[in-house]
């Protein structure tokens, strides 16, 4: 107990007194989620406007449900021209009964947005102009609160990503940086185990994952984004804390195999980025081609951002954590017994 409480001191103390370290594992990950959580905080609020000729009927509805915004033209060549130079999505032109949508290509998402609300709306004319009773009806309800803002998404994922990252690197690093200058073997020869040493660091990595997420939900809790904890919130700690453990494993993994500190960086980031961007920690994944989200639910960090979403956003309990903290328990094994087998004292 003496040595691993030397040791962990010894870390933790390192690790403060190094100022890039506390830049890259606190500062650098936090301007992401406040850069992304100003830039977004008002999205969703605005509507879709197009450009609008003529009236009738089907405009009028449109208006009442404010389902669209419209700039109106006296001249259909005009408003045309505003979706061909890509200032509009769309130009709904109505000439009596007859109703046209022109739409831009290159913006497919809102023109599809256009082309489903107008079409409802014509049908539902359509069928009132008949005067008969609709056959089926149609009801659409939120699952999720009203309150939700584009903060909510953004905290699990870019905590999740800030915690990978202080992890591996710290691992890696550190292991790199003792071996070359021979604390490693000098530990050796004291009466210290490999366990003691292991556990030391991994004491700081979790120590230190706990207080990024503190500081990431404190902040994105402030007024200016507006983040709503639901549910059993608190559920995030242990999902915090084996997902340190399984990036705490790579990280011995990488500083395993390679014998300078900016080897060890570039292999971490090799590893690190292209997981995070596969992993909808920036965007979701949820449209990606079939292939992309299968490899993207072979890395951890895809099953932490989905625990994390599901237990801080989407109010849901204890069952949340099956599938990530298997996954994540898995990945540690394998990797750990991987890094055992290639694990050097020395040079």
């Amino acid at each position: 107990m003496t040595a691993f409480r030397t040791l962990s001191l010894a870390m933790f103390k390192g690790f403060v007194r190094d100022k890039a370290s506390l830049f890259f594992t606190f500062v650098f990950p936090l301007l992401f989620l406040v850069i992304f959580g100003l830039l977004l905080r008002d999205a969703g609020g605005e509507k879709t406007k197009i450009a609008l000729v003529g009236d009738g009927p089907v405009v009028s509805a449109l208006r009442d449900s404010g389902a669209l915004e419209f700039e109106s033209f006296d001249d259909e060549d005009a408003a045309v021209a505003k979706v061909k130079d890509g200032d509009l999505p769309a130009a709904l032109i109505v000439r009596g009964q007859r109703v046209d949508v022109r739409y831009a290509q290159s913006d497919q998402v809102e023109s599809a947005t256009v082309l489903g609300i107008v079409n409802g709306f014509v049908d539902k004319a359509n069928l009132a102009a008949t005067g008969q009773p609709p056959t089926y009806t149609f009801a659409a309800e939120k699952v999720e609160d009203a309150s939700l803002a584009p903060i909510q998404y953004l905290t699990p994922g870019i905590l999740s990503w800030g915690v990978a990252v202080s992890a591996v690197f710290g691992a890696a690093l550190t292991l790199v940086s003792w071996r070359r200058k021979q604390v490693l073997r000098r530990i050796r020869l004291a009466p210290v185990s490999a366990t003691s040493v292991l556990s030391s660091r991994l004491l700081v990595s979790t120590g230190v994952a706990l207080v990024q997420g503190a500081i990431f939900i404190g902040v994105a809790l402030l007024p200016v984004f507006g983040l709503k904890l639901s549910g059993s919130w608190w559920l995030a700690i242990p999902l915090l804390l084996l997902g340190t453990t399984a990036f705490f494993s790579l990280g011995m993994l990488v500083g395993a195999f390679t014998k300078t500190e900016e080897a060890a960086s570039a292999a971490a980031n090799i590893l690190v980025l292209p997981m995070a961007f596969l992993s909808g920690t920036f965007f979701p994944v949820d449209q990606a081609p079939a292939w992309l989200r299968a490899v993207s639910n072979a890395f951890p960090l895809r099953h932490m951002n989905d625990g994390m979403l599901d237990v801080l956003v989407r109010g849901k309990g204890v069952e949340a954590l099956l599938l990530p903290s298997a996954v994540l328990v898995g990945f540690t094994l394998v990797v750990a017994f991987l890094a055992s087998r290639v694990f050097k004292w020395e040079e």
